[in-house]
C-alpha cells in the first residue's frame, strides 16, 4: 500500500503563514527527535527524510512560493543536490554533528573531487552543569598528528628529496603474475623495498625520523551551546588527521561532550534530580527546604504535612534548557525520610508514646 505524501506544513507542524524562524525551529526540534542515531523506532529514518525534505522546500523562498502555488508538482523537478545545496546544517544545529554527512548518505549530495580527506579524530570534553546550563566557551587540549614542519611531510632531510623506488617504479606495489589452467592470475602486495610508499629516503629528516609526520599538542576553544545533550558531538572542521595524499584536506575533530559529576544534581535529559533528607517529624508535620538551583539562588520548597517516603516534588522550569528550544526542564526533588538510628532517652519516651497513640487509634 502506498502512503500518501503529507503536506510539508503539516510535516513540520507549522501554519502556512509561519516565518523563517518558526520553520527553522520546527525543523531543528523534529530533526533532533527523529535522527536515526538517536531514535531507534522503525519509522524514524523515513520520518527524518520527510522532515528534511519539508524544510528544504519551505526554507527557500522560491521553492516555497512554487509549492504554495502548485503543491508537490511545483517542486517535483528538484534533485537532492538542488534541495539541500544551500542549507547550512552547522548553523542550524549549533555545531552538533547532525546533518551534513547523514544528508549526503540519504539524499546523494555530491562530495567534492580531489585527494581523500584525512581521518577524523574523536576526543571527550567533560564540562560542568553550569556550562550546559548557560552555554559558553571551554578550552580543549588534545594531540594529533601533523605534517613535519622540518621536511614538509616528505620525510627527507631538508635540502634533500626522496627518490623513486626502482624496484616498483614508484607505484609502491609489487605485482606477481602467473597462469593457471589458461587463466592469468595477479597477486598485488606492497613493495618490500619501499614499504609501499613508492619512494626511498637516503637521509631521513631528524625531526620526524623519516616518517613525515610528528605528534603535536593543540589547544582550542570550543563553543558549548546551552542545553547540549550528554554524548553530543561538536564538529571542528579541519582539526583532524592530515590526508595521506599531498593536497588532501585534513579530517575533522569531533568533540564528544560529557557531563562532569555533580554532587548536587543528577541529569536526566533536561531534567535535574536532587535527593533531600527530612526527619520523621518533618515529614509528619510538614516543613520547608532551601534547594539549590543552577540559576544561582536557592529556592524555598514547602514539604506538606504527611509526606511519604520517595515523594517527588516538581519545580517547574528550574532544570536545564532544552537544546534548540527556549523551554527549560524541571528540577525534581525526591524526598527520603530519615529514621534516627539512635534515640536519646527523651526521644525514646516520645516515640513510645506516639506508638501507643497509634495503636489506640487502630
Amino acid at each position: 500500500m502506498t502512503t500518501a505524501q503529507r503536506d510539508y506544513y503539516e510535516v513540520l507542524g507549522v501554519g502556512r503563514g509561519a516565518d523563517e524562524k518558526a520553520i527553522k525551529d520546527a525543523f531543528r526540534r523534529l530533526a533532533l527527535q527523529y535522527h536515526p542515531d538517536r531514535n531507534k523506532a522503525p519509522d524514524a529514518e523515513e520520518r527524518f527524510k520527510e522532515i528534511a525534505q519539508a524544510y528544504a522546500v519551505l526554507s527557500d523562498p522560491k521553492k516555497r512560493a512554487e509549492y504554495d502555488a502548485r503543491g508537490f508538482a511545483g517542486v517535483a523537478g528538484f534533485s537532492p543536490q538542488d534541495l539541500f545545496a544551500g542549507i547550512d546544517f552547522e548553523d542550524i544545529f549549533g555545531g552538533l554533528d547532525f546533518g551534513g554527512g547523514l544528508f549526503d548518505a540519504f539524499f546523494g549530495r555530491r562530495r567534492s573531487a580531489g585527494p581523500p580527506r584525512g581521518a577524523n579524530i574523536e576526543v571527550e570534553l567533560t564540562v560542568p552543569l553550569e556550562r550546559v546550563f548557560a552555554g559558553g566557551e571551554e578550552r580543549l587540549r588534545y594531540r594529533r598528528t601533523v605534517r613535519c614542519p622540518g621536511c614538509g611531510g616528505s620525510g627527507a632531510k631538508p635540502g634533500t628529496a626522496p627518490r623513486r623506488c626502482e624496484a616498483c617504479g614508484g607505484s609502491g606495489r609489487y605485482v606477481k603474475t602467473r597462469r593457471q589452467k589458461g587463466v592469468t592470475l595477479q597477486q598485488t602486495s606492497a613493495c618490500r623495498a619501499c614499504g609501499g610508499r613508492g619512494t626511498l629516503i637516503d637521509e631521513p629528516c631528524t625531526q620526524c625520523a623519516g616518517r613525515g609526520e610528528v605528534e603535536h599538542e593543540e589547544a582550542l576553544t570550543v563553543r558549548i551551546p546551552p542545553g547540549i545533550e550528554e554524548g553530543a558531538a561538536l564538529r571542528v572542521a579541519g582539526h583532524g588527521m592530515p590526508s595521506e595524499e599531498s593536497g588532501g584536506a585534513p579530517g575533522d575533530l569531533y568533540v564528544i561532550v560529557k557531563n562532569a559529576p555533580d554532587a548536587r544534581f543528577d541529569r536526566v535529559g533536561a531534567a535535574l534530580w536532587r535527593t533531600e533528607l527530612v526527619d520523621v517529624a518533618e515529614a509528619a508535620l510538614g516543613t520547608s527546604l532551601r534547594v539549590p538551583t543552577l540559576d544561582g539562588e536557592p529556592v524555598t520548597v514547602d514539604v506538606p504535612a504527611g509526606t511519604q517516603p520517595e515523594t517527588i516534588l516538581r519545580l517547574r522550569g528550574k532544570g536545564l534548557p532544552e537544546f534548540g528550544s527556549r523551554r527549560r526542564g524541571d528540577l525534581m526533588v525526591r524526598l527520603k525520610v530519615r529514621v534516627p538510628e539512635r534515640l536519646s532517652a527523651e526521644e525514646r519516651r516520645l516515640y513510645e508514646r506516639l506508638r501507643a497513640l497509634a495503636a489506640r487509634g487502630r
